[in-house]
């Protein structure tokens, strides 16, 4: 019985020995291995004992002894075999286990990293909706000409986006207005141009309508200002510097900015936000996350702080203009300004009125701006090739009296340009006063 026991401790003993080679082993060396293992197993099976007692103790030891030294041969074997053969050994270990084995780096939220590109990434996911619909817009002027190409001279830029798959584009007033011997290009996100002809314009709120000759359009989607929240993520799209669709993003700061508190003389309150506009912004969308755009970017007073016209004035303006346009060419109602424009002179700025608020941040921000400036107006923008332009009015100037009474806000130069003859104006440039004249165009 107890011969029995130890054949069958042996059998086992030597099976997994044997496995374990032919697994390991590179196949053109097996031979080796399964050599050792067979002779152990031999060795154990053909071993005979007796019924004597003390015969079968001593065969018993001589047999455990002949097992160490069979298991020290056999491990000493395969230690050999691995370490000349390892590298084959790992690749085939390899092979067998990378299918079953996927390594992933977690992410801050227990998630996997590469899904986070896909899960947080939705501010590209709004400018992938709306980013086709959005336009570039560009104003040249017809008398003069690129002292290098030869062809119309570009005196001012801006963006705006499309409202009707027919070609009905929105942007600012200001944009595509007051600019006298000038015509309207639109550049598409493709990259086509076409010529642009101004509809509606609405002084006001400083809202325009530019349409052109193509169709099947893609269409931005208009929400709603009414409902928008201070700390909302805002997407504003356009195209400052001439650079199409370029992105910036911030938060709403204030859904209800009033006009006054920023020295205009309108009525309507505005979108206030982070979100970077610059020269070329003016028109273009301010969007929601859900890909609709509540506003219409329209200025920037200074790094953090900028302006958006609600899209709620749009709607209105783009109801009237529809109205109009169903009337055959009636006076479409709401066009405050449309008619006082035309007999206005052309100067060629932008201006912001300078409140008592703005003008104490801006000499915090800024040190040039002498703590004797009081009031004036803020000169944003000066278009290439205007009058302003060649008189030597700069951005960032402020105009603090014009043919020497007092600019309290922007109101004031526009009575001055409704009458005859040069203005002059003085300026605060860098912590110097000067005093600049120009001669205003007859539009």
């Amino acid at each position: 019985m107890l011969d029995n026991l130890y054949i069958s401790s042996c059998r086992k003993m030597a099976a997994p020995w044997l496995r374990l080679a032919l697994k390991i082993s590179p196949k053109n060396q097996v031979n080796y291995s399964r050599f050792y293992a067979i002779l152990y197993a031999k060795r154990c099976l053909t071993t005979r004992t007796t019924n004597s007692p003390q015969n079968n103790k001593k065969v018993f030891e001589k047999n455990a002894e002949n097992v160490l030294t069979y298991a020290a041969v056999l491990a000493t074997t395969i230690g050999y075999a691995f370490y000349k053969w390892k590298d084959e050994i790992f690749d085939n270990f390899k092979s067998t286990v990378s299918p079953f084995l996927t390594v992933q780096a977690k992410g801050l939220f227990g998630g996997e990293v590469n899904e986070n590109r896909d899960k947080y990434n939705f501010i590209a996911d709004v400018v992938e909706v709306c980013a086709p619909a959005v336009v570039y817009i560009e104003i040249q002027d017809k008398k003069r000409l690129d002292i290098f190409t030869g062809k119309p001279l570009t005196t001012s830029n801006g963006s705006g986006f499309i409202v009707s798959e027919d070609g009905l584009i929105l942007t600012n007033a200001h944009v595509v207005i007051n600019k006298p011997n000038t015509f309207v290009k639109v550049r598409l996100q493709d990259g086509t141009t076409y010529p642009g002809i101004v509809e509606d314009v609405d002084m006001q709120s400083d809202l325009a309508t530019v349409r052109i000759s193509k169709t099947n359009l893609p269409v931005m989607k208009l929400g709603s200002s009414s409902n928008i929240r201070p700390g909302e993520f805002v997407v504003a799209i356009g195209s400052p510097l001439s650079l199409s669709n370029t992105i910036t993003s911030g938060v709403v700061s204030s859904v209800n900015r009033q006009s006054k508190e920023l020295g205009l003389n309108k009525q309507m309150g505005y979108i206030q936000t982070d979100a970077a506009i610059t020269f070329g912004n003016s028109g273009g969308p301010l969007v929601n996350l859900n890909g609709e755009a509540i506003g219409i970017n329209a200025m920037k007073v200074t790094a953090g702080i900028s302006f958006a016209i609600p899209i709620d004035y749009a709607k209105d303006f783009l109801k009237k203009a529809e109205m109009r346009r169903n009337n055959k060419g009636s006076v479409l109602v709401g066009m405050q300004g449309a008619a006082e424009t035309v007999k206005r002179r052309y100067l060629g700025i932008t201006m912001l009125s300078l409140t008592p608020e703005i003008l104490l941040e801006l000499q915090q921000r800024n040190q040039s701006i002498p703590p004797s400036v009081k009031h004036g107006v803020l000169v944003w923008k000066v278009m290439v090739g205007s009058p302003a332009y060649f008189g030597g009015l700069r951005a960032g100037d402020i105009v603090s009296h014009i043919n020497n009474n007092p600019v309290v806000e922007a109101d004031d130069i526009y009575k001055v340009l409704a009458n005859t003859g040069p203005v002059v104006m003085t300026v605060v440039r860098n912590g110097e006063v000067l005093h600049i004249s120009v001669e205003p165009e007859d539009v």
